[in-house]
Order: C-alpha cells, then structure tokens, then sequence
C-alpha cells in the first residue's frame, strides 16, 4: 500500500512538473502572452505611422499646397521674390551645425 501510494505521489508530481514547467506549462503560455502584448503594441504604433502616410499621400495627391510645404520644410525651396532669413538655433552658447 505504501508503495502504490508513493508511486501515485510521484506520478502526481511529475504531471504538476509538465504542467508548470513544461514546453506548454504555465511559464510558456506567460512568456506567449507577453510575446503577444508586444507586439500589439508594435501593432498600434504601425497602425498609427499608417494613417499618417496615408493622410500625407492624399493631401499631396489634392493639391499644390502640400507639395509646396513639403518641399519648403524638406528642401529648404523658397518662391520667387521671397528672402530667406536663416536663424542658427543656438545651443549651450555654441551654434549648432545643420545639414545643408
């Protein structure tokens, strides 16, 4: 009797061991569960950089005014008989260096 008992504590412990720490235990479905959560988040962010694009595509395919402002922010482009002022951000006292 002692050694059907001891066999079926065994056996019990072994189960909760697979069902704990096994390939499809408790610690696999935690790690798949945060593994899901980020990249849910990296699925809102996407979403998000997406309707911004498409907002941007559709403002420049309806009209000129935002190719226009693209190309004065992106290009530095100015019109014909505009003067252009360029103002240095100055940083910690030094002036900072721009890329064009």
């Amino acid at each position: 009797m002692r050694v059907l008992i001891g066999l079926m504590v065994i056996l019990l412990a072994g189960l909760q061991y697979k069902s704990w720490f096994g390939d499809v235990g408790y610690s696999a479905v935690e790690e798949l569960r945060s593994k899901v959560a980020q990249q849910h988040q990296k699925t809102l962010l996407l979403e998000r950089r997406n309707r911004i694009l498409t907002a941007e595509v559709l403002a420049l395919k309806a009209g000129r005014d935002a190719v226009e402002a693209r190309a004065r922010s992106d290009l530095g482009m100015i019109k014909r008989g505009e003067t252009f002022y360029f103002v240095p951000e100055t940083v910690s006292g030094t002036v900072s260096k721009t890329p064009w």
